[in-house]
């Protein structure tokens, strides 16, 4: 289903150069004044052209991102590094006055996914059997992974892999599937933050708990803010890197020892080393929020972290190839249809509760696309936004696995119409 890349880069450090320059420049164009940019970034965010730029790169052959170590440096380096610093200004007193607003959100995506797949996979047996068919049984186990990665991350979608029995060339598929129709709803996301306001009168949505926990973060960086020193920016990185560190250590730990006495407990990633790293991190930086540590906000803690972000980002497009879209047409439509189950109810359930927009697209990225996306998407609100969707979405990745876990077996019975 997939043919061999002869890239014409192969080294990394090239390669980082390159996406950098990209990242470079997205946001020198995207501050300039001149009119053909303002108009074209009125439509098209920038964060979307951070996804989509290094993309160019996988489809038109020029790198192959199976060759390259940098997804793995920057989601095992620099995603704890900046969740640690995104987490660490946190105030949690503020978070709780959300209300459950946002929890309901959260929770509402997680079912759009587990009830979106076989819902699919019934639709299609009616409208065009020939799709999954006598492929059926092969089909919905490579879709398990999307369910593990749509609600916790790549953990849980490994996971999935591992459970279903998940052959190469179907997985393979599957990730294209995965990140394409993620990243299409990332865009209608983002288009949708600019019109935030219009959709919450749609939704009759009171965001005033939305707006105080912002100016509240804001009056808080405000009143320790500071130009930052040589010495400052070195405790940012010691403080970031240090307690990456200590997450690795800590999760090297854990998941063996789980593995080796609790087995049963690999059904909700907690066999998983990177699930460990995530949440360990997390929690370190929650620690570190009540403590003098937090003064780090001042000199610029999250922005550091949300460099941090954009550089996973940006590793994260080049698994896209949209090419491969033409190649899985019948898969690909199949993913979409379980993108619009998913998206159908968390409107229905925000218009029916009046939940905010921003409830509605944190709590739907921190399921589908996790740490790496939902403090992302929270920061296009506002950055001080950010921690919202980080603790969603560890929330994701504890509950991924036996989410994804109820999914398959509900889409082998699906399958079992073909």
């Amino acid at each position: 289903m997939t043919h061999e890349i002869d890239p014409w880069i192969t080294n990394d450090a090239t390669l980082f150069g390159i996406l950098a320059a990209m990242l470079g420049g997205v946001f020198l164009t995207a501050k300039s004044e001149n009119p053909f940019w303002k108009k074209f970034y009125s439509y098209i965010p920038a964060l979307l052209l951070c996804y989509f730029l290094p993309s160019l790169l996988t489809t038109f052959e020029i790198i192959d991102p199976k060759q390259s170590r940098l997804y793995f440096m920057a989601s095992r380096y620099l995603l704890p590094a900046a969740l640690i610093l995104l987490t660490l200004s946190i105030d949690f007193g503020e978070v709780k006055k959300l209300g459950p607003k946002a929890l309901i959100m959260f929770f509402t995506g997680t079912s759009g996914v587990i009830i979106g797949g076989p819902l699919s996979i019934f639709l299609f047996s009616f409208i065009a059997p020939e799709i999954i068919g006598a492929n059926s049984d092969a089909i919905w186990r490579g879709m398990t992974t999307v369910a593990g990665s749509w609600i916790g991350g790549g953990a849980n979608q490994a996971a999935m892999k591992e459970v279903f029995e998940v052959s190469e060339d179907i997985f393979s598929a599957m990730v294209t599937v995965d990140v394409l129709v993620a990243e299409l709803w990332m865009a209608f996301l983002l288009i949708g933050v600019a019109k935030a306001k219009n959709i919450d009168a749609w939704f009759k949505a009171d965001s005033s708990s939305v707006l105080a926990l912002q100016e509240k973060m804001e009056a808080y960086t405000a009143s320790i803010s500071k130009i930052p020193s040589f010495n400052d920016l070195i405790y940012i990185l010691a403080i970031a890197f240090g307690a990456t560190g200590l997450a690795h250590g800590l999760s090297d730990v854990i998941a063996p020892f789980i593995n080796n006495n609790y087995p049963v407990l690999a059904k909700f990633s907690l066999t998983s080393g990177f699930f460990w790293l995530v949440v360990v991190a997390t929690t370190i930086g929650i620690a570190l929020s009540f403590t003098k540590a937090r003064n780090l906000e001042g000199i610029g803690a999250s922005k550091v972290g949300s460099v941090f972000i954009y550089i996973l980002v940006a590793t994260i497009g080049m698994s896209m190839n949209v090419m491969e879209v033409f190649e899985n047409p019948g898969l690909f439509a199949v993913g979409l249809v379980w993108m619009i189950i998913h998206v159908g109810l968390m409107f229905l359930v925000a218009k029916i509760i009046k939940a905010p927009y921003f409830f509605l697209a944190v709590g739907s990225k921190a399921n589908i696309g996790g740490a790496a996306s939902a403090p992302v998407v929270a920061a296009a609100f506002h950055p001080a936004l950010a921690p919202v969707g980080v603790l969603l979405a560890v929330l994701g990745y504890a509950l991924g696995t036996y989410g994804a876990y109820i999914c398959g077996l509900l889409m082998q019975g699906a399958a079992g119409v073909y």
